[in-house]
């Protein structure tokens, strides 16, 4: 688990904007991307085109959103909405 002295060092780290990439793995359910678009368009108005993949036995869906952010808190904000989205197992 992340401590606060990873999180100080990767803002260091990083120069904003940066383009990022969310990776969500969950549930397979109808709307799991249409979810995860609406939380990521709360912080960072635009359009978003997921890409999805589903699990060999359709349990799982992976779904990866390409973002631009503009500053750490975003990237922050969206790790923790993002995994309260219903469904979610992880986000990476």
């Amino acid at each position: 688990m992340a401590t606060e002295q990873d999180y100080e060092k990767l803002k260091e780290l990083m120069e904003f904007p940066a383009p990022m990439t969310f990776k969500v793995a969950g549930i397979n359910r109808e709307n799991l991307a249409q979810d995860l678009i609406a939380v990521v368009q709360k912080y960072l108005p635009g359009d978003y085109i997921p890409k999805e993949k589903r699990s060999s036995k359709g349990t799982y869906n992976s779904v990866s959103i390409d973002v631009i952010a503009q500053n750490f808190e975003q990237v922050e904000t969206l790790y923790k909405e993002l995994a309260k989205v219903e469904g979610v197992k992880m986000v990476i």
